[in-house]
C-alpha cells in the first residue's frame, strides 16, 4: 500500500494519471502535489466537501488544465485544443448536477450527448438505445426528461456518459439525492460499469465506496492521505473497531478507516 501511487498498477501505463499536480484559486489550495494513477475498475475518491475531489475530476475530464504538474490520459497530455477534443471523445462524465432540455426525450438527450462527442451520425441512434438498455431505461426512451424521477434522471445521466463507450468514466457524487432503494440499484450499475472500463467516482459516502470500489483514495485539504484497496483501508489502526456492518470489509470498517485518516475535523467538514 502506498500513500500516493496506485497499488493496482502492474507495470503497464494507467488509463489516467496525475503527477505533482497543484491547483490554487487565489489563496485557496484545492490540490497540493497530488500523484495518482487510475486503472480499469472502480476507483473511489473519498473525502469531505472541499477536499479537492471535484477539482481532480475536472482535471481528468480536460475541463481544466493544471498550472503545476501533469495530467496524462491514455498515455497522452492535452497540449492543444485539437488534442483536447480527441481525448474527450474517449471520456464519459456524469456531473453531480447536469442540465437538459425538459422536452427532450431520454433517447434524444443521449443522442445529443453522442453528437457532442462527435460520434458518426449513423451510429448515434443505435448507440443511444444500447446505452439506455445498459441502465435499464429502454422502456422510458420516449419519456420526456422533465417527466422523469430523480433516480431515472441519474440513470439517463449514466447512459449519456457511456454512449461513446469511453475508456474513462468520471462520476461526481452519483448517488446524491437518491433514496435508499435507488442508491442500491445505482451502485450495481457502477460496479458493472467498472468491469468494462476505468471508473473514477467522487463521493463522501463510505457505504457507496464499500459496495462499488476496487480501490480508494482519501483526500483531505487537497492532499492524498491514502491510496489502496478497501481491505487495506479497513486494516488501518482503529478501523477494526468499526461496528457498522453495512460498510465493513474483511472485519474492519470503511468509515473507521476513513475517520482514522481525516480525524474529527475532517469528518465534520
Amino acid at each position: 500500500m502506498s500513500l500516493d501511487t496506485d497499488p493496482a498498477a502492474t507495470g503497464s501505463a494507467p488509463v489516467a494519471a496525475v503527477e505533482g499536480v497543484t491547483v490554487q484559486y487565489g489563496s485557496l489550495v484545492a490540490l497540493k502535489s497530488v500523484c495518482l494513477g487510475f486503472s480499469p475498475g472502480v476507483t473511489g475518491l473519498l473525502g469531505p466537501n472541499g477536499a479537492g475531489k471535484s477539482t481532480l475530476l475536472s482535471l481528468l475530464s480536460t475541463a481544466q488544465q493544471p498550472k503545476h504538474g501533469t495530467v496524462t490520459l491514455f498515455g497522452e497530455q492535452a497540449v492543444n485544443r485539437a488534442q483536447v477534443r480527441k481525448l474527450r471523445e474517449r471520456i464519459g462524465v456524469l456531473p453531480q448536477s447536469f442540465g437538459f432540455y425538459p422536452r427532450f426525450t431520454a433517447l434524444e438527450f443521449v443522442e445529443y450527448a453522442a453528437w457532442l462527442r462527435r460520434m458518426p451520425s449513423r451510429q448515434r441512434r443505435d448507440q443511444a438505445r444500447e446505452a439506455l438498455q445498459s441502465v435499464e431505461m429502454q422502456k422510458y426512451a420516449d419519456r420526456r426528461m422533465g417527466e422523469l424521477s430523480g433516480g431515472m434522471l441519474r440513470r439517463v445521466g449514466i447512459a449519456q456518459a457511456v454512449v461513446n463507450q469511453p475508456a474513462l468514466v468520471l462520476l461526481d457524487e452519483p448517488t446524491v439525492g437518491l433514496d435508499p432503494a435507488q442508491r442500491v440499484g445505482f451502485r450495481t450499475l457502477i460496479k458493472n460499469l467498472g468491469e468494462r472500463t476505468a471508473v473514477v467516482m467522487s463521493t463522501h459516502l463510505a457505504e457507496d465506496v464499500a459496495h462499488t470500489c476496487d480501490r480508494i483514495s482519501v483526500l483531505l485539504g487537497g492532499q492524498v492521505r491514502f491510496t489502496g484497496s478497501l481491505s487495506e483501508l479497513c486494516r488501518l489502526p482503529d478501523a477494526a473497531a468499526g461496528t457498522d456492518t453495512d460498510t465493513s470489509v474483511g472485519g474492519g470498517s470503511v468509515e473507521a478507516g476513513y475517520l482514522h485518516l481525516v480525524g474529527p475535523e475532517g469528518a465534520a467538514l
